[in-house]
């Protein structure tokens, strides 16, 4: 983590590397979790791809945080 930050939610890092690694195994990329987040052989279409399915997939959680049930749709 860069200095100067503060991790509010202990343990938000190794969730999010983890949610990341689990997505780009879905997506069949070439990277395996404790490669120190090197991706320098991925694409940079894939690597974005990832990280909109994360987003993707954390407003899901929020969305159902908030109402407390599944929202229609997803």
């Amino acid at each position: 983590m860069a200095s100067g930050f503060t991790q509010v939610v202990k343990g938000a890092h190794k969730a999010l590397d983890d949610l990341k690694y689990e997505i780009a195994g879905e997506l069949g990329l070439p990277v395996h979790q404790g490669s120190e987040d090197y991706w320098g052989n991925v694409m940079t279409r894939d690597a974005g791809t990832v990280g909109g399915h994360m987003t993707r997939k954390l407003v899901a959680f929020g969305q159902l945080a908030l109402t407390g049930s599944q929202s229609e749709g997803n």
